[in-house]
């Protein structure tokens, strides 16, 4: 009967997503002055999106999305990259289609943002005006947050916290490890960018080291007691890697303090802990541009109006993603997309001078354990006191003890939900 809920739960929760792109597309609003200019900075999930999006409820408007990277590598599934069992390729994508929707593509980085002239400053020493600016800075580290650990250190503890070359990093030094040695996972207090996220890393690690070196083990030093979707995850880890993950959680010494590059010796509250292979997961925070624009608090979020996604500390600036105090809403792909969609319905109605209507956002996060095995988790949300509150009965939480065809289905969803969240986004 869990499982028949928990179904019914998650098919509505999917059609609400796939139902996501259209809900949003409000009829043509009659402009007050002509070719309003909206400037989105970021090119993942969430500003990707909004631009597109914003290109679709109104063609009139003058959307530029400024992205320094030519082509997005996607943070959703590069755990597989790591474990070796998916391609780098698979996750990159380029904005070919989003400047055929006639999005203005500028592939250089935001240097600055000027609230009062409503410019946004480039790399090269030029400017964009603006008449709305929506930032989607996702995250970046917060390297002042644990000593001896800084960018350089990266080079030898990857964090892997952003798809790409740390990505591939990890891979080389997992392939280059001794069947005997130790991986260690440094896991931060959250918030963080998707939370289930280093648990699904230390299954697929697993699933590598189980096949090439079984004599190998995994350690996770972690900054918490619990963490999302445990329960699941233990069960999995008993079952197909016993012996093989160890989790050392806060109240028992888990969080690490320091660390020591020229060792590879990660230093908690109560002893040091050396590895062959360091995957330091650092506290983080906005990604700089906010902090640049004024949109960042003393906590290096930021904080936002959740009705209108509009900054609460600098006018005229919306901000979408994982950069935001987001409340219950998940720092993660899927309410990201939501978010975008949501916010650029907002952002058209302001332009336009009518009230915008208030969002819903959807969250559906996939954890894969090894292959044919995942399980997720979903939720719809709305604004309540400036944070998203999850919608009553709208939760989705696979169940702990399942069929292993759930299992398998719901691996095939999670492909399924990559291939319609990545086309609808850069397809």
């Amino acid at each position: 009967m869990d499982a028949l809920r928990g179904t019914t739960t998650r098919r509505n929760v999917l059609r609400g997503i796939a139902a996501a792109t259209t809900s949003f597309a409000l009829p043509c609003p009659s402009y007050a002055q002509s070719s309003p200019r909206v400037v989105v900075i970021g090119g993942g999930f969430g500003g990707a999106s909004c631009a597109r999006a914003l290109r679709k409820i109104n063609p009139k408007l003058q959307v530029t999305l400024v992205e320094p990277n030519r082509v997005f590598t996607a943070c959703p599934f590069s755990n597989e990259v790591i474990a070796g069992l998916r391609d780098i390729e698979a996750q990159q994508f380029g904005y070919e289609k989003i400047a055929a929707n006639g999005v203005s593509i500028v592939a250089q980085a935001a240097t600055k943002v000027d609230p009062q002239a409503r410019t946004v400053g480039l790399a090269d020493g030029t400017s964009l005006p603006y008449d709305r600016l929506v930032l989607a800075p996702g995250i970046d580290m917060r390297f002042d947050a644990l000593p001896g650990y800084d960018e350089a250190a990266t080079a030898k503890m990857p964090h892997a916290w952003k798809a790409g070359e740390q990505t591939l990093l990890l891979r080389r030094q997992l392939e280059a490890m001794e069947d005997g040695g130790t991986v260690v996972l440094a896991v931060p207090a959250t918030p963080y960018r998707c939370p289930p996220a280093p648990y699904e890393r230390a299954s697929l690690i697993a699933h590598y080291l189980k096949a090439r070196k079984p004599r190998s083990k995994i350690l996770i030093l972690d900054a918490k007691d619990t963490f999302s979707q445990q329960r699941l995850f233990e069960k999995a880890w008993k079952e197909f890697y016993p012996g093989m993950i160890e989790r050392i959680p806060l109240s028992q010494g888990g969080r690490v303090v320091s660390v020591e590059t020229a060792t590879n010796t990660l230093v908690t509250d109560f002893g040091n802990h050396d590895a062959q292979v360091a995957n330091v997961i650092p506290p983080q925070k906005a990604g700089n541009i906010a902090n640049l624009a004024g949109a960042a608090d003393k906590t290096g979020w930021c904080p936002i109006d959740a009705a209108t996604f509009a900054s609460k500390l600098v006018p005229n600036i919306h901000v979408i993603g994982d950069a935001v105090i987001g409340g219950n809403a998940p720092k993660s792909a899927s309410a990201a997309a939501s978010e975008a969609k949501a916010c650029a319905a907002v952002v058209a109605s302001l332009i336009a001078g009518s009230p915008p209507e208030r969002p819903t956002i959807e969250g559906t996060c996939y954890n894969i354990v090894t292959t044919g095995y995942a399980f997720s988790q979903a939720g719809n949300y709305q604004p309540r006191d400036d944070i998203f509150v999850e919608v009553m009965g709208s939760g989705f939480t696979s169940p702990v003890h399942a069929q292993s065809e759930l299992r398998q289905r719901e691996a095939d969803q999670a492909q399924a939900w990559f291939k319609t969240i990545t086309v609808e986004t850069f397809g």
